[in-house]
């Protein structure tokens, strides 16, 4: 009889007393190939290593909070820092306010911010604020778009009664005419519009924004007084150290930030205008645990590290060599793939692929070369992916490219 992995016998530990063994984005089965690890050991860098000692180079960083390397040394030490002095009281550190004051400096619309935990919470108190300076009911949501698991924002499972959406009227993303239909049927009544900083509905492949269609939305909330509420948690500090519209010229009024802006310590903050600060301030919400002090610390240091190197254009160069490199190698062992999405947030599909039959087999094959990718969701880059680590990958990838039928 074969013996057990380490990974095989914490899965039947975890089946006993979490239902299916795990649960949410990170539940491998039944999402993944069998190839892939439930459980991991360590982490650091850009690299991963499961319970039986597999090392891979991770495309997935946590699923976007690692931005700066696993166990960055800079913002670890801060964290630790400021934990030793205080991290949980009957009121927050200094290092709040302090990183307070930093990111509204960086990103260009904000004169205000308040901190949470996840990016629902983010989303959620946006919505929150939007409809307490309105008065309005409506809040537009892009059709199939992912702005967290709270009932709202959840059309994907059961548990959700169709009456939690009743004010959430859905748009097209790029869809001029459509979300100006959706717009005018809510008039009078719109109290804001959530957008994507793309589209990165999953499994569907990515689509860039239009800028016309970024600046037609402002149009529209503008014409409405409603709030245009960009929803940065999965972009933000990959794409721009600013909002990630700001390219395009758009303002948004209120922003919603998490994953990446601690690098993996837990914290999302809502970004605002000064016209939505009377709002913000006679809106309650709040949590337990949302003014930890030591991720405050360590999205002060993260914001430094990106600012030193120029994370968004090291984390695009290194993202499109991964991108020439596997276009390169499906071309050569004939496989035809498309890959959308910034290279920051790259997705890879194979054509004539319905079932992502060729996408769980290549990725699959790539594991076994020590390379952790997705067959269907956006990855992600970090500063902590070197120019080498790529190579490294793209010899891995070469070899599962060589191994499908």
């Amino acid at each position: 009889m074969p013996t057990k992995t380490n990974d095989q016998a914490l899965r039947e530990r975890a089946e006993r007393v979490i239902p299916n063994g795990m649960y949410g984005h990170m539940a491998v089965r039944p999402r993944l190939p069998e190839a892939y690890p439930q459980f991991f050991e360590r982490a650091e860098g850009c690299r991963l290593w499961d319970v039986d000692g597999n090392e891979y180079i991770d495309f997935i960083c946590a699923y976007g909070p690692m931005i700066a390397g696993y166990g960055n040394p800079r913002i670890r030490a801060a964290a630790d820092a400021q934990r030793e002095r205080l991290d949980m009281a009957n009121g927050p550190p200094a290092a709040l306010v302090e990183f307070a004051e930093k990111f509204t400096r960086q990103v260009s619309h904000a004169e205000w911010a308040v901190f949470a935990k996840n990016g629902n919470d983010a989303t959620t108190v946006c919505n929150m604020i939007a409809r307490g300076r309105a008065g309005k009911r409506k809040i537009l949501v892009g059709e199939t778009a992912y702005h967290g698991s709270q009932p709202w924002a959840n059309r994907m499972s059961r548990g959700t009664p169709e009456e939690e959406h009743v004010h959430y009227p859905t748009y097209r993303f790029n869809d001029i005419d459509h979300v100006t239909a959706v717009a005018e049927a809510a008039s009078g009544d719109l109290a804001g519009i959530v957008v994507s900083t793309f589209r990165h509905d999953v499994p569907h492949e990515q689509e860039l924004v239009d800028p016309a269609f970024a600046r037609k939305v402002r149009e529209i909330c503008d014409a409405e007084d409603a709030a245009l509420i960009l929803d940065d948690v999965r972009g933000g500090l990959r794409l721009s150290l600013d909002a990630s519209w700001s390219e395009f010229g758009v303002r948004p009024d209120l922003s919603a930030w998490g994953k990446a802006i601690a690098n993996g310590e837990p914290l999302a903050a809502v970004l605002g205008t000064d016209a939505y600060r009377d709002a913000a301030q006679h809106v309650f919400f709040t949590g337990s645990f949302w003014y930890q002090g030591a991720p405050f610390a360590a999205a002060i240091e993260t914001l430094d590290v990106l600012a030193e190197t120029d994370g968004p254009r090291h984390m695009e160069r290194v993202g499109q060599q991964l991108r020439d490199g596997l276009y390169e190698q499906a071309q050569r062992h004939g496989h035809g793939i498309r890959q959308s999405g910034p290279p920051q947030m790259p997705m890879i599909k194979f054509e004539d692929d319905p079932k992502t039959e060729k996408g769980n087999a290549f990725c699959a094959a790539a594991m076994r070369h020590g390379v952790y990718l997705h067959p269907w969701h956006n990855m992600f880059l970090s500063v902590a992916h070197t120019e080498d680590d790529i190579a490294q990958a793209l010899e891995g990838t070469d070899k599962a490219f060589a191994e499908l039928s």
